[in-house]
């Protein structure tokens, strides 16, 4: 093969970059707007985020005095509708409406309650831990309003297995509700068994056990637990601490908060 002078290599370099030098600048231009609109848009939609984060935490720092004060609560409510309204499928968003929906369970305005949980879950946040605490939180207010079949079945949309022992024993709240005592049992011991096996907060999961009838050990609990003849009273709570189940931080923070 005989070498080309610098000469032809001249004419050769020319001629290829008469036939393809446009394209290939146009296509360098055209990656290097894309690197740059991709850079742009992460930095975006990290500005927002750390705002709606701003948003929300000033939303729990006005929750303690919303529970007593009118203002107050009219002015968490106000705030916490805007973020909605904002960003209505971020995560800060759906944490909105948990504490929404908490005061306004607190507040015994059970239908309110429902009207927010039922919308976020409507949610596209792809954080299946928040939207177990939406489940949950929502069957007890179905609960209050005796709703109880309806619970049942909001119940069987938590899939998570994380959540096993909140969701057994708020069946097993339902069927106490329902005087199904045997299946109450079944549920209450199923909770129980999981809560056991983690080594997380029983208590009061013990003493529902112990009002319908089932006595379980526990060699972390030195004072002993009474039965109904013995005079324990019967409790049927409102949703328990779903955060301890769930290992997300997003969901625990929520979950206490709320």
């Amino acid at each position: 093969m005989v070498a080309m002078t610098d000469e032809e290599q001249k004419e050769q370099l020319k001629s290829f970059m008469k036939r393809y030098g446009s394209p290939i600048i146009i296509g360098v231009l055209l990656a290097l707007c894309a690197f740059f609109a991709w850079q742009w848009w992460n930095k975006k939609q990290a500005i927002e985020a750390s705002n709606r984060t701003a948003q929300f935490q000033e939303i729990l720092n006005q929750q303690e005095n919303a529970s007593s004060d009118d203002a107050a609560y009219k002015k968490l409510q106000a705030d916490a509708n805007t973020l909605i309204k904002e960003s209505p499928d971020s995560v800060q968003a759906l944490q909105s409406q948990l504490v929404l929906a908490k005061l306004a369970y607190d507040k015994k305005d059970y239908a309110n309650a429902t009207k927010i949980l039922t919308n976020a879950q409507t949610s596209k946040v792809d954080d299946e831990g928040l939207k177990a605490i939406v489940n949950v939180r929502l069957a007890y207010t179905q609960i209050e309003q005796n709703q109880l079949d309806q619970a049942l079945k909001t119940l069987d949309q938590v899939k998570l297995e994380s959540f096993i022992p909140s969701v057994e024993e708020a069946r097993g709240d339902i069927f106490v509700a329902q005087k199904k005592i045997a299946d109450a049992q079944k549920s209450y011991k199923k909770a129980w068994d999981v809560l056991v096996e983690r080594k997380q907060v029983r208590e009061l999961l013990q003493i529902k056990l112990a009002n319908v009838g089932v006595m379980v050990e526990d060699p972390e609990i030195e004072s002993p637990i009474l039965t109904p003849a013995q005079g324990a009273t019967p409790t049927v709570s409102s949703v328990e601490a779903e955060s301890a189940e769930n290992g997300n931080t997003t969901t625990e923070n929520t979950a206490s908060e709320s």
